[in-house]
């Protein structure tokens, strides 16, 4: 059952609006805030949350409510007011269908998922009651133990929510593992891919066959000692631990769709003149002939691109590490994530950026060196892989196998070749040797790799060609 309501609407909801929308309990219903204010809470008698309201956010970048909700939203720039229905608590999600459709009927707009909108009468909670505090004092999760934070999204992007990304969070600090739950049919953000780690955080797809899977690898799962954990095959041995794959994630969809994957690492000065995201925009123009569409610090990417504003924020952070999600034009389905680091070196900018191809559209290969040279002259670049994979033109993780991507290239910075011992960076064992980019004096070095996504070729000489980086 839904979870989470959005109000999608052309002008800010003002504080008449939201009052009017928080009456949806009653005037009686206790109203609490976390976060300084910046979310309200319908509370049960006890003063435990049943729908947390986070203060709207102004999108200014096209497509993400189409992206994110499959729904069409006001022209930009318009209001995304999210509000979080307790779990399990049928008059919780009742009053937040109610808090949505009563700010769309004030100001204009919609509420999203469409059959979350309700009646604009008054919800009858009483003598409702909710999880214990314990659970309820982080309004994204759900179920709390432990090993594990656990948040249940039925949404059709499981995205890197404000709300999501407080529960990351505050499942660090606590030194537990996330746990998303979501139902068949969903996908995942790569923003949220790329952010959960490894054991015990996973994404939990429900299946009707199988119950439970991990939504990345096909583990079938169950809920066992207070987390989801991999069931074991009946002939599992301690040498061999086997695990069952549930069948659908097996089911291969190749519509002939392809993504082309960056990820790359720059390291800057700390000085007051660095500007951040040049070299992801630098890249973004190379291959797509255009600059990101925005970005943001949780999706749905709110604010227009900006380098400037981009490096405001981090400054404002530092020495705390900031991340970032940008995207691009829904002609060019395109996301990144950025993450800023303060260290001994100076700022690091680590991106993982990958845009989708149909099957009738050809990824520009051929811009490949320009933008690794433009990264390698302009941005401080450190080293940089490319890769091509059989994949969504979307860029959404499917909860099924797609496969790895085949190494294209590798790039190593100007200042790494010029630490490496002797001439081992330019003589390698591959069958082409490095194409140098930038002044003859301090080359960055371009490793082409063998691309083609039947086989594991290139895994293989990627494999050879860092063994002997590193001098193995």
């Amino acid at each position: 059952m839904t979870k989470d309501v959005i109000a999608l609407t052309p002008r800010m909801p003002d504080p008449w609006a939201v009052l009017a929308g928080l009456l949806s309990g009653g005037p009686d219903k206790l109203v609490g805030t976390r976060g300084e204010g910046a979310v309200i809470q319908l509370c049960d008698a006890q003063g435990r949350p049943l729908v947390s309201v986070e203060a709207p956010l102004l999108v200014s970048v096209e497509g993400e409510a189409e992206r994110l909700l499959g729904t069409t939203a006001p022209p930009v720039p318009y209001w995304w007011t999210e509000a979080r229905a307790t779990t399990g608590v049928a008059e919780a999600e009742q009053l937040a269908g109610a808090f949505a459709t009563r700010i769309a009927a004030l100001v204009g707009g919609s509420a999203w998922p469409p059959d979350a909108a309700g009646s604009l009468a008054v919800v009858k909670t009483d003598g409702v009651s909710v999880a214990p505090e314990a659970a309820a004092a982080q309004p994204a999760i759900d179920v709390l133990t432990e090993k594990v934070a656990v948040v249940i999204q039925d949404r059709p992007v499981v995205a890197m929510t404000a709300w999501l990304s407080d529960a990351l969070r505050a499942a660090a600090e606590a030194g537990l593992g996330l746990q998303i739950v979501s139902p068949a049919g969903a996908t995942l953000s790569p923003a949220v891919r790329d952010a959960l780690g490894g054991w015990p955080s996973r994404w939990i797809v429900q299946d009707d066959r199988d119950g439970y899977y991990d939504g990345l690898t096909g583990a079938v799962l169950r809920w066992q000692d207070g987390a989801f954990d991999p069931v074991r095959s009946p002939d599992a041995t301690e040498d061999d631990p086997r695990t069952p794959v549930a069948a659908v994630y097996q089911v291969v969809h190749d519509a002939g769709d392809r993504q082309l994957g960056l990820t790359f690492r720059m390291v800057h000065p700390a000085d007051e003149r660095l500007m951040l995201g040049g070299g992801l925009e630098t890249v973004w123009r190379e291959l797509t002939g255009e600059p990101p569409a925005g970005w943001g610090t949780s999706e749905p990417a709110n604010l227009p691109w900006s380098p400037a504003r981009l490096t405001d924020v981090a400054y404002e952070r530092a020495p705390e590490p900031t991340w970032f999600v940008v995207v691009g034009n829904r002609s060019r389905p395109g996301i990144a994530t950025v993450r800023v680091t303060r260290t001994k070196a100076g700022v690091e900018e680590e991106v993982t950026l990958a845009f989708g191809y149909g099957a009738d559209e050809e990824p520009p290969l051929d811009a490949l060196p320009a933008a690794a040279e433009a990264l390698a002259t302009r941005h401080r670049l450190q080293s940089m892989v490319v890769q091509l994979r059989r994949a969504r033109r979307d860029v959404a993780v499917p909860p099924r196998f797609e496969g790895p991507g085949v190494p294209l290239a590798f790039v190593l910075g100007a200042e790494e070749v010029r630490a490496m011992p002797g001439d081992r960076a330019r003589r390698t064992p591959l069958a082409e040797q490095p194409v140098r980019l930038g002044p003859r004096t301090r080359p960055a070095l371009y490793y082409p790799l063998p691309g083609d996504p039947s086989d594991l070729a290139g895994w293989r000489e990627f494999e050879r060609l860092m063994r002997h980086l590193k001098g193995a």
